[in-house]
């Protein structure tokens, strides 16, 4: 079956020698599904060539070179236009690329669990610091009533005015979403296990492809039905990324995406008496003056000293490393 790539998002220009062109749809360990203008592809990561630089990503653009004994190879990963990255939760200071070249990221939850707003922000931090558009998926509105949806909503605009918020219950709500596709766009699913992504995803394609797992009823958790990072081609054009449950949301130094969702605290502290203002026990601060008027949760500028204070002792760590390894290497 041959496939135009301009269907998977190749955004154009000359192709770069070296080998065929393709995007990865499907990483495992050493091995990759790769979608080429002759069909989709079973390619070996070189891990020499490939991988010293640039570990292949779902979502990569690759070149791929047929080797007389492997079979497909990559042997090259393209530029990223972006990625879609955490911190490394079992490597200390580290990216995690979790999908590449991405044109906007859908946070979803599930209204059949708690919503715990520090990890929306900490969600949206990350989500922003793609530079893709962003939007909040709320699934199950269909297993409970509309007032759990409008109360969760109201909490995510509060948390982040301008970003949009999608209700989907079974078929309802899922035109909405599909808008957020379109022919040779790229959307990446961000959230929680049992949220409701794959089933989302199903929903997209009409059909169920995706295996969904259950929920524990005590707290709504799930297994990690979607155990690698998928990129699904949509009938009516688009493509869909879907990822792995997330637990740990490791923030990488993304001063600018912190300051976005935290906007309305950073506009008060340039009316604070010290340009290095902490929020905290400092005269004349006007962040927490807000917080004694009331007009703003004492909880969310906890969060945002939180966030600020774990940034900054990743980058003493982060220098700390790097002053170790140099005076290793001399």
């Amino acid at each position: 079956m041959t496939i135009d790539l301009d269907d998977y998002g190749w955004p154009g220009g000359d192709v770069p020698d070296g080998g065929a062109l393709g995007r990865i749809v499907r990483v495992d360990r050493g091995e990759c599904d790769v979608a080429t203008a002759s069909g989709v592809v079973r390619a070996l990561s070189d891990s020499q060539r490939a991988q010293s630089e640039t570990a292949p990503a779902t979502g990569d653009w690759v070149l791929i070179e047929e080797d007389p004994e492997l079979g497909p190879l990559i042997a090259r990963v393209l530029s990223r236009a972006n990625t879609l990255s955490r911190r490394d939760p079992s490597e200390a200071g580290l990216e995690q690329v979790l999908v590449a070249n991405v044109d906007a990221v859908l946070i979803v939850h599930g209204l059949d669990r708690p919503f715990p707003a520090g990890r929306l922000e900490r969600l949206l931090v990350i989500a922003w610091d793609s530079g893709g558009d962003v939007a909040v998926v709320l699934t199950k509105a269909d297993t409970r009533s509309g007032s759990a949806a409008a109360d969760v909503a109201a909490t995510v605009r509060a948390v982040a005015p301008e970003t949009p918020v999608l209700v989907v219950g079974g078929e309802e709500g899922l035109d909405e979403v599909a808008a957020w596709t379109g022919p040779g766009r790229t959307v990446a699913l961000l959230g929680e296990s049992g949220a409701g992504k794959s089933t989302l995803v199903n929903g997209l394609l009409g059909e169920q492809r995706l295996a969904i797992g259950e929920v524990r009823g005590g707290d709504a958790k799930g297994r990690h039905t979607t155990v690698s990072r998928e990129l699904v081609h949509l009938p009516g054009g688009g493509l869909v990324i879907d990822t792995p449950g997330i637990r740990a949301v490791g923030l990488l130094d993304t001063e600018e995406a912190l300051d976005r969702v935290f906007g309305d605290l950073q506009d008060l502290s340039a009316e604070c008496r010290y340009a290095d203002c902490a929020h905290d026990t400092e005269p004349d601060c006007a962040v927490t003056g807000a917080v004694e008027a009331g007009s703003i949760d004492a909880r969310r500028v906890a969060r945002y000293r939180a966030l600020r204070t774990e940034l900054a002792e990743q980058r003493a760590r982060d220098e700390e490393r790097g002053r170790r390894s140099r005076r290793g290497r001399r």
